[in-house]
């Protein structure tokens, strides 16, 4: 069975030049930018709502993302939105939430429904986001319930834009490693 798959009459719109591992699964109601990479044992399910991953996104091993469908009890629903340049690590769970530009999401970190993340902000790896919950631009945030710690300073500002490139680099060599 293929890695990309459709649900419901709605297929996975991939940007140019994105890399998904044969083992990872992108199903249904999805949009992922250009220069996007989707990592080994990945789980990206659209098929309630939908999800939209910006450019150079890196969604890492094992790392879970998904919706919040609309009932009775949550009308709207949570699509699930992430912005460009972000990094979400191996085994993060992202859930019915909204990822703003150029942020870290730590490893096994998790983000509940409702919850956003502004822009260039890194969340640390093991934390929890529970929902509704905002993290504002420009901090570090850690913990279970996450809490801002500190504000970012200006070599991690600038980290955000390293590592998505590094990422698209990678994800590059991958699409041109002979089969």
């Amino acid at each position: 069975m293929s890695a990309i798959r459709r649900f419901k009459g709605l297929a996975p719109s991939l940007g140019q030049d994105v890399f998904v591992d044969e083992s990872a699964v992108v199903i249904g109601d999805v949009t992922l930018g250009d220069d996007v990479s989707v990592w080994p044992n990945t789980v990206i399910r659209g098929d309630m709502h939908s999800i939209k991953i910006g450019k150079r996104c890196s969604i890492q091993d094992g790392s879970i993302l998904h919706i919040t469908h609309a009932s009775d009890y949550n009308p709207g629903g949570y699509p699930l939105t992430l912005g460009d340049d972000v990094t979400v690590g191996h085994m993060a769970m992202l859930h019915g939430c909204s990822i703003g530009n150029e942020v870290l999401i730590g490893m096994q970190a998790m983000v509940m429904d409702g919850a956003v993340i502004e822009d260039q902000v890194v969340l640390g790896a093991g934390s929890l986001v529970p929902p509704g919950k905002v993290l504002k631009s420009g901090s570090l945030y850690v913990g279970r319930p996450a809490k801002a710690i500190r504000e970012l300073n200006e070599k991690e500002l600038s980290y955000f834009k390293y590592t998505a490139s590094n990422y698209v680099k990678l994800k590059n060599d991958y699409l041109n490693e002979p089969q």
